[in-house]
C-alpha cells in the first residue's frame, strides 16, 4: 500500500484518524474500557485483566500512548497508565460534533 498524503487534510482531520486508528483494535478499546472501569492509573494488571501476553499489551499501550489517548508515569521498574483527560475531552468534542452533523442531514438524500 502506498504512502498517504496526510500533509493534504486539515490538522484537525489528521488528529481524528490518528485516534480512530488508535481505536480501532479491540484490545485497545479493552485497555480503555479498563481504565474507564477502574478511574485510575493501572500498572501491571493488564495482562491479567485482558488475557494478552505482556509484549501485546505493551504494543497497545504504546499505540494508545502516542495517540495522546492514554499517559504514563514511571514508578521504579514498572509504568502506570492512565487516561489522558484533555484528549479524551478533545476527542469526544470533535466526534460529538461530527455525529450532529449526521444526524442533521437530509434522509431523502440519495
Amino acid at each position: 500500500m502506498g504512502l498517504t498524503k496526510t500533509e493534504i487534510y486539515t490538522d484537525h482531520q489528521n488528529q481524528l484518524a490518528l485516534w480512530a486508528k488508535a481505536l480501532g483494535h479491540p484490545a485497545r478499546m479493552a485497555i480503555i474500557g479498563h481504565l474507564l472501569k477502574i478511574n485510575s492509573c493501572v500498572c501491571g494488571e493488564l495482562v491479567l485483566e485482558i488475557g494478552l501476553a505482556q509484549a501485546t499489551i505493551s504494543q497497545h499501550l504504546k499505540e494508545l500512548k502516542q495517540a495522546g489517548l492514554i499517559q504514563g508515569t514511571i514508578s521504579g521498574t514498572s509504568v502506570c497508565y492512565c487516561l489522558h483527560a484533555e484528549n479524551w475531552a478533545l476527542l469526544i468534542s470533535s466526534y460529538e460534533s461530527i455525529f450532529k452533523s449526521v444526524k442533521a442531514q437530509n434522509p431523502n438524500c440519495c
